[in-house]
């Protein structure tokens, strides 16, 4: 092979993911991540957390990611930021990778497959239909990791080589067993669809069912507390998405059957198999969730979330139609590539300045924020006790230029339930529902706490410290502030 050429597929993608990366943006603490980084740190550091490490660590328990990556922290000595940033950006390449690989058996030509990787790393933060995902988080996820072992073994299928699929499989469900489960789903319809005679049976049945099991918690009454907790979060209620979200679950499977139909008649087989496969595991996906959220006494099955099998056909939808795009429309024209990747990437970055409109899009860890929130997490991390206990607004996370920056993974303290995050974990883990209810209740009127206010939290649940407004209320006792925040003690005995 000639020596260019060798270099020429690792050096385009590793362009194509630098440009991605700086479009989708580096958010690390915010949503999800306020779990995982959390747990990363107290793996690392045990006496982090005294109160209320429940919150993030029960959750966790059916995936090796927080083990791993302090493991990894352990042994390269390559500290947190910099070890999430790397395997954020290296999850990253190994999607694009995969995709590539997939676009490559699928399509001959090369303006085709680039079309199709290029399209895809634009559009990384496009929202799946009512999922509340994204293809890609702005943050490292073992969504993220688990995605890219998926697209792997699929490449791997494609190429005729099933079993080298199983390893890739197998690490993706140690790292998020819902999603792994999904991609084990789609991995079987797929092998179905690429025998010679399709014959859905029962064996596709059973491993698509891999997607529905639940945990044995499941089955029991769901409590006030639980139901409380569930109904913030309308996505995972199937019968209370809009008609657009479900124009977004129904369309795409509509668009497959198209490209099926088109391929079969173009005589290009392994395309038109690949196609069928993703329409046969979509359909049998959509049923299965249609069946486990229609009756009320499935109803605590709602938080396996069946409805995010949209997350691979959505990925595979982008992939296709950027390949599509390069056969048809972009070719060999410079001019139209230039425009194409100037359309594709501009609105998605755009997108990304006002989603995280009070945040540094690349939030490195070189870097000092500007944020008054992530400065204020920052002297807490710096200047208060480990084993400090604050509350703060049970609503802080949707404040204005917050952007979802989580208190306990950022500032490393100890903090009463929150009213926005927590719910979803109360949602997986229903036994911390009376807990998160009496905290957040607790907080009822937060806008408007006094000094008494405080105090009375501090003799329920022994919180020591508060983030509060600046200027604080009169009594506490403040050790910092900025133009919107006051980080205060708060008077009396200790604990």
């Amino acid at each position: 092979m000639n020596r260019s050429k060798f270099f020429a597929k690792p050096l385009l993608i590793l362009v194509v993911t630098v440009l991605g990366f700086l479009v989708m943006g580096y958010h690390p603490g915010i949503e999800d991540d306020g779990v995982y980084l959390a747990a990363v740190k107290a793996d690392l550091q045990p006496a982090l957390y005294p109160h209320d490490s429940d919150f993030f660590r029960l959750q966790l328990q059916a995936t090796v990611f927080d083990r791993w990556m302090a493991d990894f922290v352990d042994v390269s000595r390559i500290p947190v930021p910099w070890a999430e940033l790397m395997w954020q950006f290296l999850s990253f390449l190994g999607i694009l990778w995969a995709a590539h690989s997939i676009a490559q058996q699928l399509f001959p030509e090369a303006r085709a497959q680039w079309g199709g990787v290029a399209t895809l790393a634009a559009m990384l933060t496009l929202p799946v239909a009512g999922t509340a995902l994204y293809l890609v988080d702005q943050h490292l996820h073992p969504r993220n990791i688990a995605t890219a072992l998926i697209l792997m073994a699929v490449s791997r299928i494609l190429a005729r080589k099933p079993w080298h699929s199983v390893p890739l499989l197998l690490l993706a469900l140690v790292m998020h067993p819902i999603m792994a489960a999904l991609g084990i789903s789609f991995c079987v319809f797929l092998s179905i669809a690429l025998t010679e005679r399709v014959n859905v049976g029962l064996g596709s049945w059973r491993g698509s069912l891999a997607a529905a099991v639940p945990l044995g918690w499941m089955f029991e009454p769901p409590s006030p507390t639980w139901r409380r907790a569930l109904q913030t979060r309308t996505y995972y209620l199937l019968f209370q998405w809009t008609w657009y979200e479900w124009l977004g679950a129904i369309a795409p499977l509509i668009l497959f059957w198209l490209l099926w139909r088109f391929a079969q008649k173009r005589g290009e087989t392994l395309l038109a198999r690949f196609a069928l496969g993703v329409v046969f595991y979509g359909v049998f996906q959509q049923a299965v969730a249609m069946i486990m959220l229609t009756p009320s006494a499935l109803v605590r099955l709602t938080p396996l979330q069946p409805m995010r099998f949209l997350h691979l056909i959505y990925l595979f939808m982008v992939l296709m139609a950027g390949c599509l795009l390069g056969r048809y429309v972009l070719k060999a024209s410079i001019g139209r590539w230039s425009v194409f990747l100037l359309v594709v990437n501009g609105p998605m970055f755009a997108s990304q300045q006002i989603l995280f409109g009070g945040s540094q899009h690349l939030e490195l860890p070189w870097r000092t924020s500007a944020n008054p929130w992530l400065q204020a997490f920052e002297w807490i991390h710096s200047n208060t006790p480990v084993d400090a206990y604050f509350a703060v607004d049970p609503n802080y996370l949707a404040a204005p230029g917050e952007d979802y920056h989580s208190f306990r993974a950022l500032a490393e303290r100890s903090q009463l339930a929150d009213a926005i995050k927590d719910t979803a974990v109360v949602t997986q883990v229903p036994e911390l529902g009376p807990r998160w209810a009496k905290q957040v209740d607790a907080q009822a009127g937060w806008k408007g706490f006094q000094l008494a206010d405080f105090e009375r939290l501090k003799a329920e649940f022994g919180i020591d410290w508060v983030l509060v407004s600046y200027p604080q209320p009169a009594g506490l006792k403040c050790q910092w502030h900025n133009n919107l925040l006051s980080v205060c003690a708060i008077p009396g005995p200790g604990r």
